[in-house]
């Protein structure tokens, strides 16, 4: 069995259609036909991916993950038949890890959910933490803490802090960012990454306005700060 998601659409065709094909992949699913019932499913179900719609009745996407984001990592994948970007901008902004448009192409959906997932599972194998001035990454235990703090980040988030944070003081360009971030499974774009950035800085820096841990270098793209020796 190749694990468990959860999907939440207020659609009972859309439900079927998506618990049909993934079945039929090897997976095992959930379903929710609203925010509530997503939540009352995670606690019973323990999903290892939620597939979520955006605009439903009781209690829509951005309300789900506003509450969920509070406590748990586990991946989430919007589905949104909006195709205005502030749409997916949003739900990226609130901890979504990534999103498709409807109407979308099954075999699109299964490479992100695949990508996504892989991206989660990474490599088990035993690597040192990362010290860089007040912040440390330990990849074995997925922890950041800041200050001795632990701070809760999506898998993407934590991806990405990692890349920058095993070269600190090196420049990376976006589209490099995005490349690195492609090994792990991420399937998004430049604009994309941005809000991941913004994100990132909201849990990690004191003063996300005036970023003292990731710098952005205009014109280039982003780097962690090297401490002063």
């Amino acid at each position: 069995m190749a694990g468990t998601i959860l999907v939440v659409d207020d659609k009972a065709s859309v439900r079927q259609l998506l618990k049909d094909y993934l079945t039929e992949q090897g997976y095992r699913v959930v379903l929710a036909e609203n925010g509530h019932e997503a939540l009352y499913a995670i606690r019973k179900e323990l999903p290892d991916l939620i597939l979520l719609d955006i605009m439903m009745p009781k209690m829509d996407g951005y309300q789900f993950l506003r509450i969920f984001r509070e406590e748990h990592k586990t991946p989430v994948i919007i589905i949104t038949a909006r195709e205005e970007e502030t749409d997916a901008v949003l739900g990226l902004e609130l901890g979504a890890d990534d999103y498709v448009i409807k109407p979308f192409r099954m075999r699109e959906l299964l490479a992100r959910i695949h990508a996504v997932i892989r991206r989660v599972d990474g490599d088990k194998e035993i690597i040192e933490p990362v010290h860089v001035g007040d912040v440390l990454l330990d990849e074995s235990t997925h922890s950041v803490s800041v200050q001795g703090l632990s701070i809760t980040l999506t898998p993407l988030e934590f991806d990405l802090l990692g890349v920058l944070m095993h070269s600190p003081g090196q420049v990376f360009t976006r589209s490099r960012l995005v490349d690195h971030l492609a090994d792990s499974g991420f399937c998004g774009m430049e604009r994309t990454l941005n809000v991941h950035i913004r994100n990132l800085r909201s849990k990690l820096e004191p003063d996300p306005i005036n970023p003292q841990y990731i710098e952005t270098v205009f014109g280039v793209g982003y780097r962690f700060r090297k401490p002063v020796a």
